[in-house]
């Protein structure tokens, strides 16, 4: 049969980020059975920064509850919210390149969490990293052998104007947007997508190929491509149709049920059986030069009063869907059983929402629904009006030029 066609090198920096998240979400405690409902809140009780971004040094002793942070555009806001994630995930959500995150003319930066748990018991995570050294992580001053072993401990979910790709993006963007929820709760996701991504380069590589491929080689990649296709179209499937009521719910609050939304997943796997499909135009794919139909090509049809919203929405419309969607997906975890209540990041949500938006998104987070949340904002209107409705304890912060105070 031959020698399978080694990976190209953005096939294997995309099964990279795979394999990291597939390390990820089997250390993270969300979602080992289904319906189990043992969740724990994990608490950042106090956070020091030093040479971060445009962040020189701060420490900071958090309310447990709702911390705000209000400063003008580009004074360090979401550069807070990073670091944060940081602690978290061992990455920055903004880069993937670690050496970015130290400040400009600076050698190294460090992050330290203190996190308390509601049983009482304590964990101090420290993150250091040198220009041109690999970060080092530790756990209540213990480095870790492997960063994946950190992974899961403080869980999160982050709203930001990043998340405007979901609409604006391409199919890949939502795709992955499916494949980082699903494969929280579902252990072998992940390696049916891993295994998936392999075939359908290896099938790819022969059908560049100016000879023609070996038959029975291409057959076996089909197979493997169908059969791990199958089973990726089932989980996308289910995950859709029980998300989609809870997004909903929270969309109709937001818009004061103004509107309506839907969601819809679109699969060459509604056509038949995925091998048939697959098979049945081998010889456009050997024109093209690559895999015209499977799983890769799936997508999630996000629409606004029956129509394409990245067509008809305006601003506002858009970015109450994506709060929504994000919203929804919080709960939607907490239903599935997660063991640690995720901490909530919401960066500058309120641009481009009318006042009546606003305010109803301000009654959802000023409520006790979710655990410790985080907000940044330019507007202190907006924030008061989150505290005011609150009754919760809060901390309310100042940023500029990187200070906070």
């Amino acid at each position: 049969m031959g020698t399978l066609p080694k990976c190209s090198a953005k096939l294997q920096k995309y099964l990279h980020n795979v394999k990291f998240w597939s390390i990820i979400l089997r250390r993270t405690s969300f979602f080992r059975r289904k319906n189990v409902n043992l969740q724990v809140k994990m608490i950042l009780r106090r956070l020091s920064i030093l040479n971060y971004k445009n962040i020189a040094e701060t420490a900071l002793e958090l309310s447990p509850n709702i911390n705000c942070f209000i400063g003008a555009n580009g004074e360090g806001k979401t550069n807070l919210l990073d670091a944060i994630y940081f602690l978290s995930l061992c990455k920055s959500a903004s880069t993937s390149m670690d050496s970015l995150t130290i400040r400009h003319d600076e050698e190294m930066m460090a992050l330290r969490g203190e996190y308390t748990k509601e049983d009482g018991s304590e964990e101090v995570i420290h993150v250091g990293l040198k220009r041109g050294q690999k970060k080092i992580v530790r756990r209540n001053s213990k480095p870790y052998k492997r960063l994946a072993e950190h992974i899961g401990l403080i869980p999160l979910i982050m709203v930001s104007p990043a998340d405007q790709m979901l609409i604006a993006g391409g199919s890949e963007e939502r795709r992955r947007f499916m494949d980082v929820v699903i494969s929280q709760y579902d252990a072998l996701y992940l390696e049916s997508l891993m295994r998936y991504n392999r075939a359908l380069q290896q099938r790819n590589a022969l059908l560049k190929q100016e000879t023609e491929p070996d038959a029975s080689l291409m057959s076996l990649l089909e197979e493997q491509m169908a059969a791990e296709g199958e089973r990726i179209f089932a989980a996308r499937d289910e995950y859709v149709r029980r998300l989609t009521p809870v997004f909903q719910q929270y969309y109709e609050h937001i818009s004061m049920q103004r509107e309506s939304v839907s969601l819809s997943y679109v699969s060459h796997c509604q056509r038949g059986p995925l091998l048939d499909v697959i098979r049945r135009d081998r010889a456009k794919d050997r024109v093209v030069g690559y895999s015209l139909h499977g799983v890769h090509k799936d997508d999630l049809e996000m629409r606004l009063g029956g129509y394409p919203i990245k067509r008809e929405g305006s601003q506002g419309q858009n970015k109450s869907f994506l709060v929504a969607l994000k919203l929804a997906q919080f709960e939607f975890l907490q239903q599935t059983g997660s063991a640690t209540t995720p901490l909530l990041l919401l960066d500058d949500i309120f641009d481009k929402l009318d006042a009546h938006r606003v305010e109803q998104i301000v009654k959802l987070v000023g409520g006790n629904r979710f655990g410790q949340i985080f907000i940044t904002d330019t507007n202190r209107d907006h924030l008061d009006k989150i505290l005011s409705s609150a009754k919760l304890d809060y901390k309310l912060f100042h940023v500029e030029k990187g200070e906070i105070r």
